[in-house]
C-alpha cells in the first residue's frame, strides 16, 4: 500500500538498506587484474534501474545486527563472506529520495585478498569489474565507490590496510603490486623494498615462492608493532609505508566532490563497504 502524497511520504520513516563495496587486487589471482583494483557488482533484476549494475546489498532485519545484515546481503548475492568488514558511511541526503520517500543506505566496505576472491562465483548477474572500467551503475553507487576508493588511498600509510589486499603472507613483489594498484602510479621496486623493510613491521617466514619466471622470492607476513619499537602508529615508521612521503600517491586529505552533501560519518572507520537499497 502506498504512503499518501509526496508531502506525507517526506514525513514517513525512511527506507533503510545496507550495501557493501568489496575491493580486491586481481580476482582469483588473474593476471588481467594486475596493477588495478577490482570489485564485484550485481545486475539488478527489477525496477528501478532494471538491468543496471549495482553494489551488493539488501534490507535490514529486526533480529540481526547491521553487520550481520551486510554479511547476509553479500552471501545472498555473491556468496562471499570476507574476514574484514567495517562500516564506512551512511548515505541519506534528500537527493536520494525517490517519489518523496526518504532513502538511507548504511555503507560498509571490505578489503579482500586473492584467496577470498575465489568464493565469488561469476554468472549472468554477478561479475568482477576493474575500478577504472565500471559499467553504468544504479542509484548513486558510482559516487559511493569513488568515495570508498578515496578513503582507501588516504589510508594507505597504515600497513595493515594494504596487507589485507594481498593476504596473510606475501612476497615484496606482491605487496608492491598492491601499492601500484592503490596509487595508480608506477613505484620503483628497489626503493619500495628498501622503505618497506626499513619499517621493521615485516617478518620473514623463511618460505620461498616463485612468481612467474622470476627466481623464488622470500615470503613475509605483517607484524603489527614488530621489532625496534615500530608500534607508534603516528611515528616515522608508519611514514615509511606512506607513498605521499615518496612523492607519489595522495598528497593530502582532499575529498572527492559531493559525499558530504548526502553523507554522514559513522564513528571512526579504517576500511570499506557500501550501500544497499
Amino acid at each position: 500500500m502506498g504512503i499518501g502524497n509526496v508531502s506525507e511520504r517526506r514525513l514517513a520513516p525512511p527506507q533503510v538498506g545496507v550495501s557493501v563495496v568489496i575491493l580486491a587486487l586481481a580476482p582469483d589471482g588473474g593476471e588481467t587484474g594486475r596493477g588495478r583494483l577490482w570489485l564485484p557488482l550485481v545486475r539488478r533484476v527489477r525496477q528501478p534501474y532494471l538491468g543496471c549494475w549495482a553494489l551488493p546489498g539488501g534490507g535490514l532485519f529486526a533480529d540481526r545486527s547491521l553487520e550481520d545484515c551486510a554479511y547476509a546481503a553479500l552471501e545472498s548475492t555473491t556468496s562471499m563472506h570476507p574476514r574484514y568488514l567495517e562500516q564506512l558511511y551512511t548515505f541519506g541526503g534528500p537527493d536520494r529520495s525517490r517519489g518523496g520517500l526518504p532513502m538511507v543506505s548504511v555503507v560498509y566496505w571490505a578489503l579482500v585478498g586473492q584467496a577470498e576472491t575465489r568464493d565469488l562465483v561469476e554468472g549472468d548477474n554477478v561479475a568482477w569489474f576493474p575500478e577504472d572500467e565500471l559499467p553504468e551503475l544504479a542509484f548513486d553507487h558510482r559516487r559511493i565507490i569513488d568515495y570508498a576508493l578515496w578513503r582507501l588511498r588516504n589510508k594507505i600509510e597504515y600497513p595493515d590496510v594494504a596487507v589485507r589486499l594481498v593476504g596473510e603472507t606475501f612476497t615484496l613483489g606482491q605487496l608492491h603490486d598492491v601499492y601500484e594498484a592503490i596509487t595508480g602510479e608506477s613505484i620503483d621496486l628497489a626503493n619500495f623494498r628498501r622503505r618497506i623493510l626499513a619499517s621493521g613491521q615485516l617478518e620473514d617466514t623463511g618460505a620461498k615462492q616463485r612468481v612467474g619466471r622470476h627466481r623464488p622470492a622470500a615470503v613475509y607476513r605483517y607484524v603489527s608493532g614488530a621489532a625496534n619499537g615500530a608500534a607508534d602508529p603516528d611515528g616515522e615508521r608508519r611514514d615509511l609505508w606512506n607513498p605521499a612521503q615518496w612523492g607519489i600517491g595522495p598528497q593530502g586529505p582532499r575529498e572527492p566532490h559531493g559525499p558530504h552533501e548526502s553523507t554522514s560519518r559513522i564513528g571512526s572507520t579504517d576500511a570499506l563497504s557500501a550501500l544497499a537499497r
